[in-house]
């Protein structure tokens, strides 16, 4: 069963740090006598920033129980979600020092530590998410995740998180034109920002725990994001319209320690990967029902939804795919293959 521990956190990086080490101490000497006695398994410590009902973690404490059954016992998971460790860059950061052993990420904060992850910003990348699924498991997907082995991080899989859609306080967006002259909040990404700039919006990028405040207050009249992320942050209380133009899929990033995966053994290493695999799909399912769930809430909530023609959108970005092809020629060509009608 996982184990959560509570952080304690600084105000300094540093002093911080200190702690997270200091926890993983206590958290192997806990673990690891049994009877008196070493346990003689191998515990993988995982963190998050996601709370412990996520999509995300559940599927993690599904893969926790399934690698113990997997490796007999021989193998085990602690898990460390709500920021307990810190924030997603820092949990990067813990990986690369081999401090911790695996997280999950957007690919939008992954894109700052392995620049080919830019890809996933281009918007419309996939047509649909039957597409956007198979791409990610198939060549176009996996090929990715090994580009941050010169970094230090082994991508190990993906988890879906949907599609980004927007919602707005005083009217639908039905068009692009419907965009102009909104101060939308955007990721801070490089390529989120364009795409709202050539949607024709005024992107605006704030912290997500600040965005409820400043729909509030007008510093921004409109946000982004997927079905149960409008649910659970309860911006539709302010923001009351929302169109599934989904112009943005972002997957999360299963994400292990290259340093931590190096210390396993063959056998530990097929333990995880099958484990993943079958954490993936659970993922999946869990994610599927989620933003289904958060769809019917958002009524029942007088939220009102629209599901208006992309195609208006989608010819409005097309400039960053040629910018794109011009100055990431070999990255664009991974995703020729997705462009093909």
């Amino acid at each position: 069963m996982p184990q959560y521990l509570l952080a304690c956190r600084s105000t300094s990086r540093f002093r911080r740090r200190s702690w997270v080490l200091l926890l993983f101490i206590t958290a192997l000497q806990l673990v690891g006598c049994k009877d008196g006695s070493r346990s003689l398994a191998t515990t993988l410590r995982i963190a998050h920033p996601l709370n412990a009902s996520h999509p995300n973690n559940q599927a993690l404490e599904f893969f926790a129980k399934e690698l113990a059954k997997q490796s007999g016992g021989k193998m085990e998971a602690l898990l460390y979600p709500g920021g307990q460790l810190g924030s997603d860059r820092e949990c990067l950061e813990l990986l690369q020092i081999g401090s911790l052993d695996m997280t999950v990420t957007s690919a939008a904060v992954l894109e700052g530590f392995i620049p080919e992850f830019k890809i996933f910003g281009l918007p419309y990348l996939f047509k649909d998410r039957e597409q956007r699924l198979a791409a990610l498991s198939g060549q176009f997907g996996q090929g990715l995740l090994e580009e941050g082995l010169p970094y230090r991080l082994r991508g190990m899989a993906y988890f879906d998180s949907g599609s980004r859609s927007f919602y707005t306080k005083d009217a639908p967006v039905r068009t692009p034109e419907d965009l102009a002259g909104l101060k939308v909040r955007v990721l801070g990404s490089p390529m989120a920002i364009r795409t709202v700039r050539a949607l024709g919006a005024s992107p605006t990028p704030i912290s997500w725990g600040e965005l409820y405040t400043a729909l509030q207050q007008g510093v921004v009249d409109a946000a982004e994001n997927n079905p149960p992320s409008l649910v659970t942050a309860r911006h539709y209380e302010i923001a009351p319209y929302f169109s599934l133009d989904e112009h943005s899929a972002i997957p999360d990033v299963v994400t292990y320690s290259a340093a931590s995966w190096n210390r396993l053994s063959e056998q530990e290493r097929a333990w995880v990967s099958e484990s993943l695999k079958a954490a993936v799909a659970y993922q999946h399912e869990l994610w599927a029902k989620a933003e289904k769930d958060a769809l019917i809430e958002l009524q029942k909530q007088g939220v009102t939804i629209h599901r208006p023609d992309k195609a208006a959108f989608i010819e409005a970005v097309q400039p960053l795919y040629q910018d794109f092809q011009a100055t990431e020629p070999k990255l664009y060509r991974r995703i020729e293959p997705l462009r093909q009608p």
